[in-house]
């Protein structure tokens, strides 16, 4: 899903950048199940997960659950946030790439703590890299498309895969320092 200035306003919170990503990488939950794994009050994530649904973040499962239980789950497999930035709102702005830095800061540790015990074919295939390269804002955008039309070539999360496919992230910046002296 492509953010828009309005769509952000609805995920630019530290809490909605977490439960999403929650229901991408662990599928559908109710508010409580939310509230037990993020150590949040179910009112809370009851709340956040209406805000998500009002901006088409997130939907309910229909026919799951009893009673009152509501199921809901992630209603696309990735936000796409990206320049130019005219018409966002920067604290919003600031607010959800905050969120997810730090979401992308707790998946790499989670993968250092597990890259021990990770099998050999896995651990030769993984990379937590960088590169600094001298662009031009023409070039960036080139790098920029290419990524993302290679990332397309490759099954979603919920498509289903070969034997031995598992969950791969694939996280993206790339950061422009343009004050910076060249």
């Amino acid at each position: 899903m492509k953010l828009t200035p309005v769509s952000l306003r609805g995920l630019a919170h530290p809490l909605r950048v977490r439960m999403l990503g929650m229901l991408r990488e662990q599928g559908p939950a109710t508010a409580t199940l939310l509230a037990q794994r993020l150590d949040q009050s179910s009112g809370a994530t009851s709340y956040h997960l209406r805000q998500l649904a009002a901006h088409g973040f997130v939907e309910e499962l229909a026919g799951k659950g009893v009673r009152r239980e509501r199921w809901w789950r992630a209603a696309s497999d990735t936000t796409i946030f990206g320049g130019p930035f005219e018409g966002f709102d920067p604290a919003d702005a600031e607010a959800y790439l905050r969120a997810v830095a730090a979401q992308y800061s707790d998946r790499v540790d989670s993968w250092i703590s597990e890259a021990a015990a990770m099998p050999k074919e896995w651990a030769h295939a993984a990379t937590n890299s960088d590169w600094r390269l001298r662009l031009t804002p023409q070039e960036c955008r080139e790098l920029h498309d290419e990524i993302f039309a290679l990332a397309q070539r490759y099954r979603t999360d919920d498509a289903p895969g070969p034997s031995g496919a598992q969950r791969v992230f694939l996280q993206v910046q790339l950061l422009p320092f343009v004050r910076e002296q060249a």
